[in-house]
């Protein structure tokens, strides 16, 4: 037998016997009902090629605007770039091979709190390896995650021990990528903190630990609030520590006496990207996310140029940079998998969802009141660059902190080797 079909079935029986309990109790509907609901199937990505014909023909009779008028990106994506990126995109790139990278992972559906959620999972070779789930936010997606999951689940090919191994657990976001659409409100980051654990114990795992960026440092904040049963602790790359002083005054651009060097210069740093309208697509879907998912869902060229006002991409190249990571067809994949799922808009409503919080924010996120070890490890590059001073301020049972010498927003998908030690040395403690 294969190690993929060893995977397949040993995932399987897991999870059908993690749900036993449950099926036992449940009242209402038949077992043969629940555990046709709750099953955990094999999933494969296969985009049929009359869809790869209609994005290409749609990228190749783009509208173009005209061309800005500054000779920066401070109005938007420059048009010769995007120009550029939409020619290799419409004439030569090539989604099959994407959709061959991630079929070389197992990957399942599961349904859980009525809506299918997709994930990847991939387990160890090494028979004492750490459970570990990880979360994607926007403008991301299971894409950016897929250069860690060999190093972490097998350490020795990567400059590891045996005891650095990770079992690898990469969810879709609902309403992002494979995962279903959820058709009802509500959907905001403690309900998906809990179908989270849900598919963890279903999967069948006693103990594990949770990992997140972006939205997934949201959802694993939720995670260490809620403490489900078999949580041994989280790690961020962009953790909640922004003091309430702090947070007023963003706007002002001028920071509460008494900052120390340090937090001075992460206050000034985000203020700074707040007034130059870098996070003008969160005002934007936060309010109105169904407005802006016409032209999304309706123009490939159009999503590009959106994803690209996330300021995780001001020091991208359009693969001018061939060492530059993610490369042109990184990106690509990552949007051509928004596109082929028709999840612009579902994926914006995050946004409206958590509408009336940041998760950035110490208060907002409460972290005082997580009491699981926490991680962090601050990437340089990021949007938000957390002091050490206010990460142990915020979280009573800090582990772990450490400011990396290289990186930004997408951690794992710029600095894969880097990430991966970061988890090895973040979590060790809890192995």
């Amino acid at each position: 037998m294969t190690q993929t079909k060893k995977i397949l079935v040993g995932t399987m029986l897991s999870g059908a016997l993690a749900m036993q309990g449950t099926i036992a109790d449940a009242q209402g509907p038949s077992n043969k009902e629940v555990i046709s609901a709750e099953a955990i199937r094999p999933f494969t990505v296969r985009i049929p090629d009359k869809e790869i014909k209609d994005l290409r023909r749609r990228i190749m009779e783009t509208r173009w605007p005209d061309m800005e008028t500054v000779a920066d990106a401070s109005q938007g994506a420059k048009l010769s770039n995007l120009k550029g990126l939409a020619n290799y995109w419409g004439k030569n790139y090539d989604w099959r091979k994407a959709e061959a990278k991630l079929n070389a992972y197992p990957q399942f559906m599961t349904m859980i709190d009525g809506v299918d959620i997709h994930f990847i999972h991939v387990r160890s070779k090494e028979p004492n390896a750490m459970p570990l789930i990880i979360s994607h936010g926007w403008p991301g997606s299971i894409i950016e995650l897929l250069k860690i999951i060999d190093p972490l689940t097998n350490p020795k090919a990567y400059g590891g021990k045996a005891e650095d191994a990770f079992d690898v657990v990469i969810p879709s976001l609902p309403g992002f990528g494979f995962s279903g659409k959820p058709t009802e409100a509500g959907w905001e980051l403690d309900r998906i903190a809990k179908a989270w654990a849900v598919l963890m114990n279903r999967i069948g795992y006693k103990h594990y630990v949770a990992q997140g960026g972006d939205w997934g440092a949201g959802i694993v904040n939720s995670m260490g609030l809620q403490a489900p049963a078999g949580l041994l602790g989280i790690h961020s790359n962009l953790p909640a520590t922004l003091p309430n002083e702090a947070g007023m005054a963003l706007g002002t651009g001028v920071a509460p006496e008494g900052f120390s060097a340090q937090e001075l210069a992460a206050f000034n740093h985000l203020s700074k990207s707040i007034r130059e309208g870098g996070f003008t697509y969160k005002t934007t879907m936060t309010t109105r996310p169904q407005a802006v998912g016409y032209g999304l869902n309706d123009s490939p060229t159009g999503l590009a140029a959106w994803l690209f006002l996330h300021p995780g991409f001001a020091n991208w190249s359009y693969g001018a940079d061939p060492k530059q990571s993610p490369t042109m067809d990184d990106v690509l994949d990552n949007i051509s998998l928004y596109w082929f799922t028709n999840t612009a808009t579902s994926s914006a409503r995050i946004y409206w969802e958590n509408r009336n919080t940041e998760i950035v924010s110490a208060g907002a996120q409460k972290s005082n009141l997580i009491k699981l070890p926490v991680a962090i490890t601050v990437f340089p590059e990021d949007v938000y660059t957390s002091p050490e001073s206010w990460a142990r301020r915020a979280y009573p049972n800090l582990i772990y902190f450490h400011i990396v010498d290289k990186g930004g927003h997408f951690a794992a998908w710029e600095q894969p080797q880097l990430f991966t030690e970061e988890m090895r040395a973040a979590f060790k403690s809890l192995r």
